[in-house]
């Protein structure tokens, strides 16, 4: 019963977050900067890069920001002040500030106490965070660095600088400026990086950084469908292919043999779909060899379902290679990987 009454507690707590959340959101949303992305109706993370990747082509230089332990280290004071800058209403204030003090449960039923930070896995964690970096950061540069613009998905933010001297200034200011707001700069993980391509001379240490799952470098492309080109883009990065790669083999295709061919599709092209439609929007051909993967696993799949391929190596593939003919959308990464490969506002 006692389990219950956590589950139940806590469905509640999440009910009465959203409940506040819903009550907040229209009157911080207007409030927001146009160039912060993060937890937003009506924005995402492809718009971020999107818009990245347009001002990496304007700005030689960006100063990728790391803020370190952000959602532990949120000073609650300053957080509430922020709310009622935008809001007077008493059970708002009286139930957020408890969601923020409240000690936190540990899986194994310690409890621990907390003295900064939003709450973990909380509803209205993400709104508190865009609201609280909406203060230290965004009205900051706007009235400090006008002229350099950024892109921030919650704490993941950049800053496109007309030069390495700008960028190395930026970071100090910034450095201080979060400090006031008792943040901390990650030393080793905030960069200075030079947009390098084969228009810009010179020469950086650093010349790619990652952002919202994408690595940004110097790429040849094709402009129009047939002119080449070379320019600093984003592609999937290394990390999130290889954590597809890891999802890929947790799937074990190949004992699957108590499912048809359909049933598998069935089971894994949502997941298929969902990497398409995010990473495939820029470089898409970077997810081929990753997503070419799930074929090696289908082909061992089929040796152990029909006894008439299990010992004929070449009759799988070319069966493998017939059944995808055959029928070229049962497996959605089969038209990008063999077909024409292209996917909306591919590069």
């Amino acid at each position: 019963m006692a389990g219950r009454a956590r589950w139940a507690y806590r469905r509640a707590d999440r009910v009465a977050q959203e409940v506040a959340r819903r009550f907040l959101e229209p009157y911080l949303e207007p409030a927001f900067h146009a160039d912060s992305y993060g937890y937003r109706p009506g924005r995402s993370a492809l718009d971020a890069v999107r818009a990245a990747r347009e001002r990496c082509w304007r700005y030689d230089w960006v100063l990728d920001l790391d803020i370190k332990g952000f959602f532990d280290s949120i000073d609650w004071e300053l957080l509430l002040k922020a709310i009622r800058h935008h809001t007077d209403c008493s059970w708002v204030l009286l139930y957020v500030e408890r969601w923020l003090k409240a000690p936190e449960q540990k899986g194994d039923g310690s409890v621990v106490p907390r003295t900064a930070g939003t709450p973990q896995g909380g509803v209205i964690s993400p709104l508190l965070a865009n609201l609280f970096l909406h203060y230290a950061f965004d009205m900051w540069m706007t009235r400090t660095y006008p002229h350099i613009p950024f892109e921030r998905y919650a704490d993941d933010i950049i800053c496109h600088c007309k030069s390495a001297d700008e960028a190395r200034a930026l970071w100090s200011a910034l450095a201080d400026r979060l400090a006031a707001c008792k943040l901390i700069l990650h030393p080793e993980k905030t960069k200075i990086v030079y947009c390098k391509d084969a228009n810009r001379r010179g020469d950086y240490p650093t010349q790619s950084f990652d952002f919202l799952g994408f690595t940004f470098r110097a790429r040849k492309t094709i402009w129009q469908g047939h002119i080449p080109a070379h320019g600093f883009m984003p592609a999937a990065s290394p990390a999130a292919l290889k954590a597809m790669s890891q999802t890929i083999r947790r799937w074990a295709l190949h004992h699957r043999s108590d499912k048809s061919l359909q049933d598998l599709a069935a089971m894994y092209n949502p997941c298929i779909r969902g990497w398409i439609n995010y990473y495939g929007h820029f470089y898409h051909t970077r997810l081929r060899p990753t997503l070419t993967r799930i074929d090696a696993f289908l082909v061992r799949w089929a040796r152990r379902k029909f006894k008439r391929l299990r010992h004929r190596t070449r009759g799988t593939r070319d069966w493998f290679v017939r059944l995808r003919r055959a029928i070229p959308t049962l497996f959605a990464h089969w038209q990008l990987c063999y077909g024409n490969g292209r996917t909306s506002g591919a590069v």
